[in-house]
């Protein structure tokens, strides 16, 4: 399984806190620097950013078409900003938000779902024009089953729940995820 070494982790998840801020107060991204070797590499990747307990902004990547580093800046500015299930980010926010970052691996196609392992694997599930995708760590979040991962992502999708028995494509991945300490309580 990919693994990401720490130098690399606390490089991204700094970089994408830093994007956050440049972008929130100037529209601008800060200049990347010197990537450690393994950001480089074209990965698909997906930015979270939680304000507490509740998800503030998630959106990203499934196909790797920009160095990891990149993707990470252009997915950190698209969660605080663009997500279109929430208001883009404040300023003010940015003490009280946690960052969390997804590595994929590249997509599977499934063909028995018994290969589906919760809280190993992200679903996509797509038909009819309309795709959804959850990450591997929401059914563990929820307290999922497999067929609960399946319905949900077909809702996510815009489809029926059963739509993944009805001749839906289902394809899977895995993914390395990293993410910032919660921020302390203030006292």
């Amino acid at each position: 399984m990919f693994r990401l070494s720490e130098t690399s982790q606390e490089f991204l998840l700094d970089l994408s806190r830093r994007t956050i801020q440049t972008y929130l107060r100037t529209r601008q991204c800060p200049p990347l620097g010197i990537s450690p070797e393994e950001t480089l590499e074209n990965r698909g990747a997906f930015v979270t950013v939680h304000k507490g307990k509740r998800l503030r902004g998630c959106i990203g990547y499934v196909t790797p078409s920009h160095p990891l580093s990149r993707t990470v800046m252009e997915c950190s500015i698209a969660a605080a900003t663009q997500d279109p299930r929430f208001e883009p980010l404040g300023e003010m926010e940015l003490p009280e938000i946690r960052i969390e970052i997804s590595v994929l691996s590249p997509v599977e196609e499934v063909r028995n779902i018994q290969q589906i392992e919760v809280g190993v694997h992200g679903l996509i599930i797509s038909q009819k024009g309309r795709r959804g995708l959850l990450l591997p760590q929401v059914p563990v979040e929820y307290g999922w089953d497999r067929d609960s991962f399946l319905a949900e992502t077909c809702r996510k999708a815009g489809l029926s729940a059963d739509a993944w028995q009805k001749g839906a494509r289902i394809e899977v991945f895995t993914a390395f995820v990293f993410g910032e300490q919660e921020p302390a309580e203030p006292k």
